[in-house]
């Protein structure tokens, strides 16, 4: 909703003129992993190794355009160091190659990468949010462990169709806000690594331009383009 209308040249729809927000759902939380055979144990630590070998180190993606793309190349330019792209045809296989030491290095969402972590076979030695994550206690967030002000995350929000009467939208919003409240709802959410939201119609509204703007200059500063 806030990546692809600066990938594509030619948009079918307008995210803030075509439809009408009603909540925020949930987010999905991004980590930057490893593989084992890897010294990295850390943000900083990937940073010195490229400042030291610029264009040396390779990191996966989804493909180009892609979130795990967008959230390296943020990381990169504010970071001021230069990484290869190498991308995958999905985010699977982009992590499961660096779980098999083909590629040094990627970002994830913790959804996809999580039994990985779990099981020994991917190391996270970061993770994109603002506070340390309750599920993963002992890694540091990538702004306290060398890029201060870094944060990245993915999201699933509920709209509708442009000009639905404001009465819908506030029974919808309701509806949303009561099933996340559900304890079965919220626990399943979280089984899949979704983190549970819920927002009104105009904080949701707020959210979606401002980060339409922030991947807007991203894109273009990067020449990033997935068609």
């Amino acid at each position: 909703m806030t990546m692809v209308p600066h990938l594509q040249s030619k948009m079918r729809w307008d995210i803030l003129k075509d439809f009408e927000p009603v909540s925020l759902v949930a987010t999905v939380e991004w980590g930057m992993v490893t593989g084992n055979q890897t010294s990295f144990k850390s943000a900083a630590d990937l940073i010195a190794a490229a400042k030291a070998a610029p264009g040396k180190i390779d990191y996966s993606s989804g493909g180009p355009g892609s979130p795990q793309h967008l959230a390296m190349a943020i990381f990169a330019s504010s970071a001021g160091i230069t990484l290869t792209h190498v991308p995958y045809k999905g985010a699977t296989q982009a992590a499961t190659d660096v779980a098999a030491g083909q590629i040094p290095v990627g970002f994830q969402g913790l959804g996809t990468v999580a039994a990985l972590v779990r099981g020994g076979q991917l190391r996270l030695i970061g993770v994109t949010t603002e506070q340390r994550l309750a599920q993963f206690p002992g890694v540091p967030t990538v702004s306290e462990s060398g890029l201060p002000g870094f944060f990245f995350n993915s999201w699933f929000a509920m709209l509708a169709p442009a000009g639905t009467p404001k009465d819908i939208i506030a029974r919808l919003n309701a509806e949303v806000r009561n099933a996340l409240g559900d304890s079965e709802v919220r626990r399943k959410l979280e089984e899949l690594g979704f983190a549970v939201r819920g927002n009104s119609p105009e904080e949701l509204r707020s959210m979606t331009r401002v980060q339409l703007t922030k991947y807007g200059r991203v894109i273009k500063e990067m020449g990033i383009a997935n068609e």
